[in-house]
């Protein structure tokens, strides 16, 4: 009596465990959220130059073409250090009036109170916060790294006016005080600069 030989099933591959599926779908929303964040930086800055969102100011390359208006605007002047930056900062002046549409020059003073060469950059926004979308500086030391010598001391001019178009917008009709804010943040590793960018005049600042 012949014996008949059962057909050998082949063998499922193996599947994945609950918990390694989850801890897949884990590490790819880790990653996906790093790549997002990387690339929120530049819009929320982007946004912010082009909104004065979070009192972010604006950036212009000329006066306004119309005459200032007759309405005035107080503007404070704030001024702050991080720690790890042994510099002494304030400005010539803490309050002016100014019309809107006017363009102004104003100083700030900066000392570096230590023996070593030191770096900073300045962060920067105005209050109230709604404000920033017609506050326009034509020149500001903000803009790039400053380096300064043992104990050198500089005066440095920002240059700004208040866009006429504020006078349009009535959620601001009752406006009479904005805040110049800066503070100071210590740099690292600044970026090397030639000898020939160092300005002569202590005015004239690194604009």
């Amino acid at each position: 009596m012949e014996h008949k030989t059962t057909p050998k099933l082949a063998k499922p591959a193996p599947r994945l465990t609950r918990d390694a599926v989850v801890a897949a779908i884990c590490g790819l929303v880790v990653v996906l959220m790093v790549g997002a964040s990387y690339a929120a930086v530049p819009f929320y800055n982007w946004f912010c130059r082009a909104t004065g969102f979070n009192g972010t100011t604006q950036v212009a390359t000329a006066a306004p073409s119309g005459k200032p208006l007759a309405r005035t605007i107080a503007v404070r002047f704030d001024s702050n250090v991080s720690g790890g930056l042994p510099w002494k900062f304030e400005p010539e002046q803490t309050e002016i009036q100014v019309h809107i549409g006017e363009v102004v020059t104003v100083y700030y003073t900066v000392t570096n109170e230590s023996a070593r060469t030191t770096t900073g950059q300045a962060a920067y926004n105005v209050a109230p916060l709604n404000v920033g979308a017609y506050f326009e500086k034509i020149n500001c030391f903000c803009f790039t790294e400053q380096t300064f010598g043992p104990g050198e001391t500089r005066q440095m001019p920002v240059v700004f006016y208040v866009d006429p178009s504020i006078a349009a917008d009535h959620e601001n009709d009752g406006l009479n005080t904005i805040t110049l804010s800066y503070t100071f943040y210590p740099v690292r590793d600044p970026a090397p600069k030639p000898v020939a960018a160092r300005e002569g005049d202590e005015r004239k600042g690194n604009l």
